[in-house]
């Protein structure tokens, strides 16, 4: 994750991963991420509460590719 944080600033996307402990999703601890702004577009925004950071990253991934802007491509 923090490879992927660090390739989104390097476009000018400003992004935030986060475990919130004080807030559930699904009995669990909320996972957050937030994206926005460079190679995305200045109005672009992405936010997912997820229970799980692999489903925070995957839910991030999917976005990012439905952009144009994959780390794999």
């Amino acid at each position: 994750m923090l490879e992927l944080m660090e390739w989104l600033a390097e476009r000018g996307v400003t992004n935030v991963f986060k475990v919130d402990g004080g807030r559930k999703v699904e009995g669990r601890a909320a996972w957050m991420v937030i994206v926005s702004g460079g190679a995305l577009s200045k109005d672009s925004f992405f936010r997912a509460d997820l229970s799980t950071p692999e489903a925070c990253l995957d839910s991030l991934l999917t976005y990012l590719e439905g952009k144009g802007l994959s780390p794999f491509a």
